[in-house]
Order: C-alpha cells, then structure tokens, then sequence
C-alpha cells in the first residue's frame, strides 16, 4: 500500500510542478518518450538525479511524496524552460517511478510465489511501464503469468471506484453520512469493523 502518495498522484503533482497540466502521467509519458538524449544516462544530463523513495525497504510500502517533493526543489534550482530540459525531468520521473514499482513488484510476488500479475489503475496505461516489467519477468526467468488490460481499460481507480458507487446508488444501496474511514484496513479483512 502507499504511505501517502500513489504513483498516479505522483505524476500528476510533478507534472503540475513542470506546469505540464492534468493529467500528469500521459504528458510526462510522451515528453519523456521524445526526449532527445534517449540513449545516455538522464543524471549526466543537467545532473537530473531523483530518489527512487522506499525502494529498498523490507516492506511491500510505497512512498511517493518524497519524490515530488525533490522534483519541486530540483525544479527550482535548474528552472526547466527548454522543452529538452522539461523531457528530460519527464524522462527521471518516470524512470523513478518505473523503478520503485517494478522492484517492489517483483518482490512480492517472489517472497509469496506468486503465479500471476495483474497491473491496473491509471498508471497501468504507460507504456514503459508495461514494456520494463514485461522484460524483468523474462530476464528474470520468472514463472509468473503476466496480466495488464488493453489501454482504453487503464482508467484512474477513483474513477472505477466511483463507477461502483454509481451502481450501488441506483440500486437503491448508499452508506449514509455516518460511515467511517478506515484508511488502513488490511485487503484480507474478514472481521466486522
């Protein structure tokens, strides 16, 4: 789970520090897919170097504000003006985000001998996100079936999550005002809250 932000809100935040509007992860997707320095490392351009939060911690956690927060204070040193420039922060965001996801992936799915993936959300629509953990799980040798839905499917989970309480409502079922929040409740909950 994430500790605070996801990595969609985490494209969306930078992309907004760029001042590359919303949403943040299709602009930030094909700014770095033109970026014109493809083929050498992005911190020996501009010494763009950003944190890959959490990647290595024992846990399955992600972390992502702190990887905003170090695009906001690289952003005001270098003050990208130049499209190439914006491409190239586009390029280390991404790049960033791609890293922690796979590693933390990859993983759990070895630590719980998992036989399959399955991406979703909004995110699950970059395309090199798809492509890199495609060719982890083949360089790796691993036994795990792959599963990601075709583009149009990738949507935003508040969006899916909002779809569903669509049809919830007009089946006559809502929760009322007084529901609580249960932020942390573990996914395997069986017990009455």
């Amino acid at each position: 789970e994430t500790r605070d932000d996801a990595a969609g809100e985490c494209f969306d935040k930078t992309a907004r520090i760029l001042g590359l509007g919303y949403p943040g992860g299709p602009v930030i997707s094909q700014l770095a897919a033109k970026w014109k320095y493809r083929n050498i490392e992005i911190s020996k351009y501009r010494n763009i170097t950003l944190p890959r939060p959490m990647m290595y911690t024992k846990d399955y956690d992600f972390s992502f504000s702190g990887l905003k927060t170090a695009v906001l204070y690289k952003v005001k040193e270098l003050k990208p003006k130049t499209h190439n420039l914006k491409a190239a922060f586009c390029a280390e965001i991404q790049q960033s985000i791609i890293d922690v996801l796979i590693w933390k992936t990859l993983k759990a799915a070895k630590d719980f001998n998992a036989k399959s993936i399955i991406l979703g959300g909004g995110v699950s629509a970059n395309e090199e996100l798809r492509k890199q953990i495609k060719l982890k799980i083949k360089n790796q040798k691993l036994k795990i079936n792959f599963f990601v839905p075709e583009k149009n499917l990738c949507t935003d989970n508040a969006a899916i999550i909002a779809s569903c309480g669509y049809f919830h409502l007009a089946r006559g079922e809502s929760s009322g005002l007084d529901l609580d929040v249960f932020p942390s409740l573990p996914f395997a909950s069986t017990s009455a809250v």
